[in-house]
């Protein structure tokens, strides 16, 4: 198990002066709040830069109100203070109606505007098929060719899809990265409530796990296996450096 304590998800140790950059590339509008809003947080508030990739429009398979929701989506990003919201507008629930080559563009479109040191997204055996081809696409797009900035790739989990996933080889969302996010899970709470406002509220009543209550005792269990306050786990998926490691060191430890 690793632990990232205050080092957020590349760790605390990078060449000083040098801000991160990370791109969190999310299915839905609500899944980058609920899978990584503590730890987008941490980052924009020691002035790292963060940008979201939204790859759908997350109501069309449910309601007609798209606009509404978008507009939640913009509301939590400016809470966690994210730099740049980029929403592609795919149809929800019908990525795979599309060829994956429509869904790997726009992340590496992202991927080639902003550099980033850092690519945070789905796990790939979460209930929810769009989920899952997010993370295929991002898995390729993020694919270590020579060149490419990216140097860490993490899956996070999804209150609701990633913890209904059957019991079977390769859905088992199992955390090897805990970020710290005790000084930002009110912010990811107050973010998550933007989402109160959508046409069909995307926050339910305790005890569903996308309640305020749910969502605060998942982070606080994540904090007790890894012995902080509150946590946000993570998969390290796959970790690379050039020239030894550089001005690279992330701050993690055995726990």
């Amino acid at each position: 198990m690793l632990r990232a304590g205050r080092g957020g998800v590349l760790g605390g140790r990078w060449t000083k002066g040098i801000g991160m950059r990370v791109l969190t590339v999310a299915a839905h509008p609500d899944d980058e709040t609920l899978g990584a809003g503590g730890t987008i947080a941490w980052h924009t508030a020691r002035g790292d830069t963060v940008w979201v990739c939204i790859l759908t429009e997350g109501a069309s398979s449910r309601h007609d109100r798209v606009e509404q929701q978008l507009d939640c989506a913009r509301r939590a990003c400016d809470t966690l203070g994210v730099h740049n919201l980029v929403l592609v507008g795919l149809p929800d629930q019908r990525l795979d109606t599309l060829s994956l080559l429509d869904v790997i563009a726009p992340i590496e479109q992202c991927i080639e505007d902003l550099q980033p040191d850092v690519v945070l997204t789905h796990f790939g055996g979460d209930v929810n098929e769009d989920h899952r081809l997010v993370s295929r696409a991002t898995m390729v797009a993020t694919r270590p060719v020579p060149g490419t900035p990216v140097k860490r790739v993490c899956a996070f989990e999804i209150p609701s899809s990633t913890d209904w996933a059957p019991p079977v080889p390769g859905s088992v969302f199992a955390p090897n990265l805990f970020v710290d996010i005790s000084g930002t899970l009110e912010t990811k709470l107050t973010a998550m409530k933007a989402y109160a406002d959508t046409y069909r509220s995307e926050v339910r009543p305790f005890p569903h796990p996308r309640s305020m209550e749910a969502l605060t005792a998942y982070a606080q269990r994540s904090g007790a296996v890894s012995g902080l306050l509150a946590a946000e786990p993570f998969m390290l998926l796959r970790e690379s450096s050039s020239g030894g490691m550089g001005g690279f060191a992330p701050s993690v430890a055995p726990s």
